[in-house]
């Protein structure tokens, strides 16, 4: 409806690559009878857009009318490349249509995102695809009509499923696929032609990219969630796009402990184990140090104990500054002190010396003497752990609330 009116607004589209992000400028150029510009990220700069600017001022004067500046891949563009066109969205002297892969919220100036409105682009459905191998297929002026050529329905839903949503990546593999099954004097396109133009299965990835951190998420989230099939898939998505392998080692020694703890305290030698097997054998062999860990992680019980007892323990230490150490539990010299110099005897109990190893008395700071910080869950081992500490908690007289 806003292109139809006539009164396209500056926008930028951000999504997958072969969403349409440039078809669609085209037809705000084309539906608006506008010129149309079009810059690159990687290939302009400041220049550039000034000289395009120029020129729209120049249409607006003569009313030779509006002007649609394309850029593309505009999170290339630096702050102050980007600030360069500010002017010229501000007043309209150009109805501005950025095109991004990333987050525009990470990547884009704020002022040139409160100006412009926002379309997030999906990936193509394989059904969507599919229709667009048929009307290519069939197009004589921009398709492959004129090569009359079939392709066999296996290795259509094939073309289409494994392209990721991408329809100028599987428009050109289709194209591939026709030259191959032409030199082996075919005219039909099969599952043969369509792998040897696939090569190998197309992985989305941008290791600096919004992928990086959504797939380490998707990874993290599985094991978390206590799927070992979606872990897998994830880690080998990494693996395979040339993620730092060191970053997934890292994130899974973090896990061991932040999202398994005591629930399974083998978690934590298992994931260093593979971080000391990357870094002993290196990559491709490493991976099954990886695997390994990561199923562990995966079909591991899980608790979030370590991590909700180093909150409590923080939020203790900042609300209680001014906390001492009771003198029963001081240094030998600083006994010695609250002993001769200040007549307290601190009256220290060596737990060894009693039942169980337990001695009644007093370990935190008077400030802070009413809390509780640790919360064992009733997960795998530390099930054990919660049956021991509170007959612990009876013996010694502690309160401590079940989690």
């Amino acid at each position: 409806m806003m292109v139809e009116s006539g009164r396209p607004v500056s926008m930028i589209l951000f999504g997958p690559p072969g969403t349409g992000k440039t078809t669609l400028a085209r037809l705000v150029a084309t539906e608006t009878d506008a010129a149309f510009e079009q810059l690159s990220a990687t290939a302009h700069g400041v220049k550039d857009v000034r000289e395009v600017l120029t020129r729209a001022r120049t249409r607006l004067e003569d009313e030779s009318g509006r002007t649609v500046l394309f850029l593309d891949e505009i999170h290339r563009f630096n702050k102050a490349q980007q600030d360069a066109l500010l002017p010229g969205v501000e007043d309209g002297t150009v109805i501005l249509v950025g095109a991004t892969t990333e987050n525009p919220f990470f990547e884009v100036n704020s002022p040139l995102i409160s100006r412009s409105t926002l379309f997030r682009l999906e990936q193509l459905a394989p059904d969507d695809v599919s229709g667009l191998i048929e009307r290519a297929l069939l197009d004589k002026d921009d398709g492959l009509g004129d090569m009359e050529m079939q392709i066999d329905p296996r290795a259509q839903a094939a073309l289409a499923d494994r392209v990721g949503g991408d329809a100028r990546l599987a428009l050109n593999v289709l194209e591939l696929a026709a030259i191959v099954a032409l030199g082996r004097e075919s005219s039909l396109i099969d599952m043969d032609a369509i792998e040897e133009a696939l090569q190998r299965r197309i992985v989305r990835y941008d290791k600096k990219g919004d992928q990086h951190y959504d797939v380490i998420s998707a990874f993290i989230k599985s094991m978390r969630g206590s799927d070992p099939d979606a872990t897998l898939y994830w880690l080998h998505t990494m693996l395979e796009a040339g993620e730092d392998p060191e970053f997934i080692a890292r994130r899974m020694v973090i896990f061991a402990s932040e999202d398994i703890g005591l629930a399974d305290p083998g978690a934590l030698p298992q994931a260093v184990a593979s971080a000391h097997a990357l870094a002993f054998v290196g990559l491709p062999e490493a991976a099954y140090g990886l695997t390994q860990a990561a199923l562990y992680l995966a079909t591991a019980p899980k608790s979030d104990s370590v991590k909700t007892s180093m909150g409590a323990a923080r939020t203790a230490v900042l609300e209680t500054p001014s906390a001492t150490v009771p003198p029963h539990l001081g240094s030998t010299g600083s006994r010695r002190v609250a002993e001769e110099v200040d007549g307290e005897a601190p009256g220290y109990v060596y737990p060894h010396d009693h039942p169980e190893h337990l001695a009644v008395q007093q370990y935190l700071p008077d400030a802070a003497v009413d809390r509780v910080l640790y919360q064992p869950t009733e997960q795998g081992s530390e099930k054990e752990i919660a049956e021991r500490v509170r007959s612990w908690d009876e013996r010694l007289e502690r309160r401590r609330p079940r989690r």
